[in-house]
């Protein structure tokens, strides 16, 4: 094993550009909307934590700002009557003003700051989503504390000031659009008891966004993939456009053009008045991270958790075969952060929603979900149970557990469990934060205390077994795939300038997305690059 490692290590490590099976999204998923006073369209990207500000006629992105400029984590935007540009941090519920001068401020409301808007007037308006529940009027030199308007609405999404004087949005958890008058409420916490609020429509899949067009007719965007057009005085719609689901919001040109973004596929399409459809920025992976490889007739289909959703592709022509989503608090299956081989199943951990859950492709059916584990970063099957790589609740709670019919079982504790592999009665973890690599079972005996393979690793993450019985481990921190003799710790490389090591925004878990390997039976690997969104094949 070792004189093999040793001829390894002296191979020519890989060139990652030239093995890209699939190119994904140029941004990890779009989010809010809206055109600058320089005509260019504004997007963030809170996976990304980054905004793009794009060409509107050739999709060019022409400038990103990132945490440089102080962006972290950007789940919508606006601009004020100044020009200056604001925006909501989802996680930290920060929201920041960017003058036309570069200069910054920025005010805290709550975990959960989402949808903001102005008025017509310039007053301006923040919502709550997912973290919190409520809706906020703020100073706009986000000097002056926030009054509260109103809470527990259902969480109030992307929003739009009416020509009538009213707040414009929908309503995520109800089905809804609704126009609330902002004045005729503060501190509301039965806002349908103390607030004037009216139904607009219904009868949405998930309503994510409304906007109104220069001729004061407002359209909304559904989750389902329907863009739809909307009487506001009787609440009749119209379909303007079917998309792919995953919809996140919309923006609209002073030519009436609409610009849908989407949270799953992170696309921008521009839709004409016309109904004419154009793709401004091409949609595909968003945050690539676990990886599996399922055999299908002597066929390899791989398959890779992209958070949104699960993606199967072809593992020789990197077609896309087939795509599961996920809808928040709207169906069983969760945002899969990570994915491993089970069989012909596949077992799915999402640390958003602190589930590992077990998945049948075939049927499309969730089989298992485990909602016993706090924040579980990666999951495999060993011996019949689960183990999982659990960053858990508090700081100093992570871990490796292994789940029994008796309980959970502490396998080893870990500042940042990251890659699982195994081998018969062998299992092996990484520690993305220490750098090390540990067997923590033997010949189905768990080790006390760990074996220590390997060290000195930066930021590993995910991890697989070679067909020779040698680990894969890409290691972020360094961008490249390399080879570790479990026997002897020997190390080489097998391949560099990975597309890996997205920084992950303010209250994310690290790794944001785990940049994994999985071995097929042809012995082709299979890793994806969560910075690049890509799927390599080596």
């Amino acid at each position: 094993m070792l004189a093999g490692t040793l001829i390894l290590g002296a191979a020519k490590a890989a060139h990652a550009k030239r093995s890209v099976l699939v190119e994904g999204a140029r941004l990890h998923g779009t989010n809010g909307m809206n055109v600058g006073p320089d005509g260019k369209l504004y997007i963030a990207s809170f996976l990304g934590s980054e905004i793009a500000a794009v060409n509107r006629k050739s999709g060019a992105i022409v400038r990103r700002l990132d945490a440089s400029d102080g962006v972290d984590g950007p789940d919508d935007l606006t601009f004020g009557p100044d020009g200056s540009l604001y925006w909501t941090s989802l996680m930290t519920g920060n929201v920041v003003r960017r003058s036309p001068s570069g200069d910054l401020t920025q005010q805290h409301v709550a975990p959960g700051a989402n949808p903001i808007t102005f008025s017509d007037t310039g007053r301006l308006f923040v919502a709550l989503d997912f973290l919190g529940d409520a809706l906020y009027e703020l100073d706009p030199d986000l000097s002056d504390p926030p009054r509260l308007i109103a809470s527990n609405l259902g969480f109030l999404n992307g929003m739009d000031w009416g020509p009538d004087g009213r707040l414009y949005g929908p309503i995520w958890t109800q089905g809804r659009v609704v126009s609330i008058d902002v004045d005729s409420c503060t501190g509301a916490v039965d806002p349908e008891a103390e607030c004037d609020i009216e139904t607009v429509a219904d009868g949405f899949f998930i309503p994510a966004a409304v906007k109104f067009d220069g001729l004061g007719r407002l359209h909304a965007v559904d989750q389902s993939g329907e863009v739809v057009r909307i009487d506001v005085a009787t609440g009749d719609t119209e379909v303007v456009a079917v998309l792919p689901p995953g919809l996140d919001n919309l923006a609209i040109d002073a030519q009436n053009n609409l610009y849908v973004s989407s949270a799953t596929d992170g696309f921008v399409v521009r839709i004409k008045p016309d109904g004419r459809t154009r793709t401004l920025l091409p949609g595909g992976m968003i945050l690539p991270g676990g990886v599996a490889v399922v055999n299908d007739g002597g066929a390899e289909s791989v398959y890779v958790a992209d958070l949104a959703s699960l993606r199967e592709f072809d593992g020789d022509t990197g077609a896309q075969l087939d795509i599961t989503r996920s809808f928040l608090g709207a169906s069983e299956f969760h945002s899969p952060a990570t994915v491993s081989a089970d069989g012909s199943s596949l077992i799915l951990s999402a640390w958003f929603a602190s589930v590992v859950q077990v998945y049948d492709p075939a049927t499309d059916t969730v089989l298992e979900t485990h909602s016993d584990f706090a924040s579980p970063l990666n999951a495999v099957r060993f011996q019949g149970d689960l183990v999982v790589a659990e960053l858990g609740a508090a700081p100093g709670a992570a871990r490796v557990v292994r789940k029994t019919a008796g309980g959970l079982e502490t396998m080893a504790p870990m500042t940042v469990p990251s890659g699982l592999a195994v081998s018969g009665g062998d299992l092996w973890a990484a520690d993305w934060a220490t750098g090390a690599v540990l067997q923590l079972a033997s010949g189905g005996v768990t080790l006390s205390p760990p074996f220590e393979v390997a060290a000195g690793l930066d930021q590993p993450e995910g991890m697989a077994l070679d067909l020779d019985g040698t680990l894969l481990v890409v290691e972020s921190g360094r961008r490249r795939l390399v080879r570790i003799d479990p026997s002897t710790g020997a190390t080489s490389v097998v391949a560099r300038r990975l597309e890996v090591g997205l920084e992950a925004a303010t209250g994310t878990v690290p790794p944001l997305a785990m940049s994994s390997v999985a071995v097929g039976a042809s012995g082709a690997i299979y890793v994806t690059g969560d910075e690049g969104n890509v799927l390599y094949r080596f």
